[in-house]
């Protein structure tokens, strides 16, 4: 661990110090120095520093851009861009190019992780017989349990009449899947850690154009164990499949913001 204070600029304001998640810097007449505890490579004390003192082979300010004076959008800019992302199932017949797939999960990948233990990866799938097989795979998996759940046995039948017509009721004939991967060991907390970096990237796709839709089915069939669709997925020994989303150019445009149900909400009523 090699961490630097330039003495001559570092103010000992003691933001870096109220800043660390886990107590690990204290303040001293020479700066905040390490002391005991653990560091999750946050880079909270070397981003939050007001007069860019601190730096830290951990988490390089030279890896940490500066960010501008407007950093935020306003209330009513950041409602409208979070209401018009929508669920798309009807998707242009045109590859996604991997240059935009980098960049979709190269935000996605800077999602807030538990403790910060961040450990996703991604699979990206655009074979377009693979995908078919995938969804045939999924429907094989709903047939098996709907022998024994009432529920899946009617997605079972709805995912028939979708079949007879033509359509792909699993991936709805999506260019691209995506999965988040973790590792088995750390599944409790990588679940949620993939649907982070999933919940991200579905944000960020329209700004490139893209539209997404989570596929729960893939998800949940990964997670059974399904063989049949685990060997075409080709996840690595040890991994696990944390959530799929799937992604391409959508057929249709939205044109209006789709109201929910109204807000739910309680205080405690001593709270000012």
């Amino acid at each position: 661990m090699n961490f630097t204070v330039n003495t001559e600029v570092c103010t000992r304001c003691g933001i870096c110090v109220a800043e660390c998640p886990t107590g690990l810097l204290v303040m001293t007449e020479n700066g905040p120095q390490p002391d005991r505890g653990g560091c999750l490579k946050c880079g909270h004390c070397v981003a939050v520093c007001p007069t860019m003192a601190l730096d830290y082979d951990m988490t390089p300010r030279a890896e940490q851009p500066v960010l501008p004076n407007q950093t935020t959008l306003s209330p009513d800019e950041a409602e409208l861009f979070l209401r018009r992302r929508r669920s798309i199932r009807v998707y242009k017949d045109l590859p996604v190019p991997r240059e935009d797939l980098v960049r979709l999960l190269n935000v996605a990948r800077m999602a807030p992780t538990a403790t910060n233990s961040q450990g996703i990866s991604f699979r990206v799938i655009q074979n377009k017989e693979t995908l078919k097989k995938i969804s045939v795979a999924v429907l094989n998996w709903m047939h098996m349990m709907g022998k024994k759940n009432a529920r899946m046995r009617l997605y079972a039948r709805g995912a028939d009449m979708c079949v007879k017509r033509g359509q792909d009721f699993i991936l709805h004939d999506a260019p691209t899947l995506i999965l988040a991967v973790t590792s088995e060991k750390m599944f409790d907390r990588g679940r949620d850690s993939g649907h982070f970096c999933l919940s991200y990237a579905e944000l960020f796709a329209p700004t490139l154009g893209l539209g997404s839709c989570w596929s729960g089915f893939v998800e949940y069939c990964a997670q059974y164990g399904w063989e049949e669709l685990l060997d075409l997925l080709d996840i690595p020994d040890g991994q696990k499949v944390a959530g799929a989303i799937m992604v391409g150019y959508p057929k249709y445009k939205y044109r209006n913001l789709v109201e929910r149900r109204p807000l739910d909400v309680s205080f405690d009523e001593d709270a000012l």
